[in-house]
């Protein structure tokens, strides 16, 4: 925590020097700007100090705070950079693209829109954030789909995050919203909690009431190992989803098969050796001739094994389409499918940006979503 504090405040000092020396307003832009930085710098820790501390209303309240403060000052360094960046190359271009009292100009209001526009960008990410995800649709094109499977609807949800800001009241708008859909089945595909089942069961407890006709399906993802896996499974069975641990379910629709099939999280070997994630497991056996194979795996990355095990469809989670900017761009760096439908070789890939959140409560250009897939049969 001392290391964390510390590195915390240097880098608040940094902002403080490359802002405050061109800041306008006097010693009142200077003071305002002071005092953003002591409650940045001051508040963001408690989001680990509170997480590491007993379950309580005002931990929890401690938590949201802090993760708030992460928030926006995520965004105040990205833009105190950018600024520097874009004054670094006006400065270069001094004299002949710029005049240098316009850049002078430009110096002073900048040094005041960083932080204003940190402030509107972390208000603006917080209501979207906080608001009930909003349904995207979603048409999935398979090869050979028989003619009773088109249509067949499956509701994702994906990376809802459970624990100190997301609570029973935001579980059960997600739920409401979900079974109004009237899906076929309901996968949700991991990072569901960030807490113990002791601290967090009664605000999970909504998930009992999900329904669709043929159920509700659920993979672990990582954050489910980092608050104990087997306890969750445990719960989430008794709540009475299906969880599917690197096996399948075959579902009679309409007389046609369909394999829904459920891997570990890619990186659950870390945590538990038994729960190595394998597709290859989790289709073993299932008929061959089934009209649709879907895999529900947490992480895009299962998607190269199961385009060899030959799945039709993987639903995917665990990037949140990076969740605010500029991680909405830095994530496509990082990950071999981000958000959205992708195509390898004959598997069609979705990646939800997530229902809910994970630490700061904020969603800047990647919005949280509940997703109603469609499968269709692919055209000619």
């Amino acid at each position: 925590m001392l290391r964390l504090f510390t590195l915390i405040v240097l880098v608040h000092l940094l902002i403080g020097w490359l802002l405050l020396r061109d800041m306008p307003f006097g010693m009142a832009g200077a003071a305002a700007t002071v005092l953003l930085l002591v409650l940045s710098a001051g508040i963001m820790p408690f989001g680990e100090f509170a997480r590491r501390k007993k379950h309580s209303t005002f931990a929890d309240h401690l938590a949201g705070a802090g993760f708030l403060a992460m928030g926006f000052f995520s965004s105040l360094l990205i833009f105190t950079l950018l600024r520097e960046v874009v004054l670094l190359a006006g400065f270069a271009a001094s004299g002949w693209l710029i005049d240098v009292a316009s850049l002078q100009q430009a110096r002073s209001w900048s040094a005041a829109a960083v932080p204003a526009l940190t402030a509107f960008v972390t208000f603006l990410g917080f209501l979207n954030a906080r608001r009930r995800a909003g349904v995207r649709n979603v048409d999935v094109p398979v090869a050979g789909l028989p003619a009773r499977l088109h249509g067949f609807s499956i509701v994702q949800i994906s990376d809802i995050h459970v624990g100190a800001t997301i609570k029973r009241g935001y579980v059960n708008r997600i739920v409401d919203a979900v079974n109004a859909l009237d899906a076929d089945m309901i996968a949700v595909t991991g990072d569901l909690v960030d807490g113990s089942v002791g601290r967090l069961s009664a605000h999970t407890q909504p998930l009992g009431r999900l329904y669709a006709r043929h159920g509700a399906f659920f993979v672990t993802g990582n954050h489910e190992y980092y608050s104990g896996a087997n306890a969750w499974v445990a719960e989430l069975r008794r709540l009475g989803l299906c969880v599917l641990l690197n096996e399948h379910v075959v579902l009679e629709h309409d007389g046609e098969a369909v394999v829904v099939a459920g891997v570990t999280d890619y990186s659950a070997h870390h945590f538990d050796p038994a729960h190595r994630s394998d597709p290859v497991a989790a289709i073993a056996g299932a008929p061959r001739r089934a009209g649709v194979k879907v895999l529900l795996a947490h992480q895009p990355r299962s998607a190269f094994a199961a385009a060899k095990a030959g799945f039709d469809v993987q639903l995917s989670g665990h990037t949140h389409g990076g969740q605010f900017f500029p991680w909405n761009l830095v994530v496509k760096l990082l990950q071999p499918f981000t958000a959205g439908l992708h195509r390898l070789d004959d598997l069609w890939i979705y990646v939800s940006r997530g229902t809910g959140y994970w630490g700061p409560p904020k969603r800047f250009g990647a919005p949280s979503e509940i997703t109603r897939l469609r499968l269709v049969p692919a055209s000619a």
